[in-house]
């Protein structure tokens, strides 16, 4: 433990600052730990604690701008390899503590971004905190500016950074093109602001792990990009990937669902047909909500409504058009709601 460490406690409770005086009464109990004087360790946490000071992913920061993301219920995350590599990647970076710790994730909504922030934090034991902006953004002249200064103040107070990770949710909305004739000058000074924080942060702590996410990548300041690091494209997904992540979500989901009959082959061909898949997000939105409205005694209703939000206008079509989108005379019995018998007429009808 340094002299700092001690001036740093009386400055912050001087300043009335609990977070940053929290931080560094546990980053003095952590020095304590790792030279072996567990006692006195387990004293100063017991302080903190009785003082209603600490507690995991305080609230303390609610505060100010960072507010803690609760990561105990997260949902699976399917990615594809690609992209499994990439997060690989970042958490060996940042293993290595070397300054490497700035990350963009851009792609559509649906694909993954934030989620996949939450992973990172998991993975690395690690608490996340995210940039509120429902307070940053203000119509007075320059305020936003101020507000921006007053977000990295908060992360740089934090003593015991590498406990955390800093998430700027969609942070094209300070992030626009300085030079787009549609941004408002306002914002274009925001965006500099940002520049200049996000320089002075490298300078100040290489430990500080940010990533951002943006759904307008073709709108940022090129100038911006290259304050990060890496940028994680996370539009990869190909038809494949998407009918596989569809499967993981079907038997997550199904679960749940006792009066449904599973049919897997049926679930996977109606994915196929769909002239687009939508990303994970959508997609998974999709079949929760195929489940969730079906007839309970209709043990098929759920692969209907699946048919009609993927391809749609099942209704309007005859046995003969979704025989020659391949189904089966099963599978069409199990769409149409009709008998084997009564569907096997029907294409003999009409010459299939």
């Amino acid at each position: 433990m340094k002299k700092q460490n001690i001036i740093n406690l009386i400055k912050y409770h001087v300043e009335k600052n609990e977070v940053a005086f929290r931080n560094e009464a546990i980053g003095i109990a952590r020095y304590f730990d790792s030279h072996n004087d567990e006692q006195l360790a387990e004293y100063v946490m017991g302080l903190l604690s009785e003082a209603n000071v600490y507690s995991p992913q305080s609230t303390s920061f609610d505060q100010g701008y960072l507010k803690p993301i609760s990561l105990d219920k997260e949902e699976p995350l399917y990615l594809p390899v690609s992209l499994t590599e990439d997060i690989k990647g970042i958490i060996n970076a940042i293993n290595h503590n070397i300054g490497i710790g700035k990350f963009l994730f851009e792609g559509a909504p649906g694909t993954g971004k934030t989620e996949a922030a939450k992973i990172i934090a998991k993975l690395l034991h690690r608490s996340l905190l995210m940039v509120d902006f429902d307070h940053l953004i203000d119509s007075k002249l320059g305020q936003t500016n101020k507000n921006i200064s007053a977000v990295f103040k908060e992360i740089n107070s934090i003593s015991n950074i590498n406990q955390y990770i800093i998430l700027i949710d969609e942070i094209d909305v300070i992030a626009l093109d300085r030079v787009n004739t549609n941004d408002v000058r306002e914002m274009g000074r925001a965006t500099s602001a940002l520049f200049r924080e996000l320089d002075r942060l490298t300078e100040l702590n290489k430990e500080i792990v940010i990533i951002a996410t943006t759904n307008l990548f073709k709108n940022f300041d090129k100038a911006l990009i290259r304050r990060f690091d890496s940028v994680i494209n996370f539009n990869r997904y190909t038809t494949d990937d998407l009918i596989e992540i569809g499967e993981h979500y079907f038997n997550q989901y199904s679960k749940n669902f006792k009066d449904i009959s599973k049919d897997m082959r049926l679930f996977k061909k109606i994915l196929h047909l769909s002239k687009e898949l939508p990303y994970p997000g959508e997609l998974r939105n999709i079949i929760k909500i195929s489940l969730a409205f079906s007839t309970p005694n209709d043990t098929f209703d759920y692969l209907k409504r699946l048919y009609n939000d993927l391809i749609g206008d099942l209704d309007q079509k005859d046995v003969n058009t979704l025989h020659t989108e391949g189904f089966t005379v099963r599978e069409i019995e199990k769409l149409k709601g009709e008998s084997k018998s009564s569907v096997s007429r029907k294409l003999t009808t009409m010459g299939a």
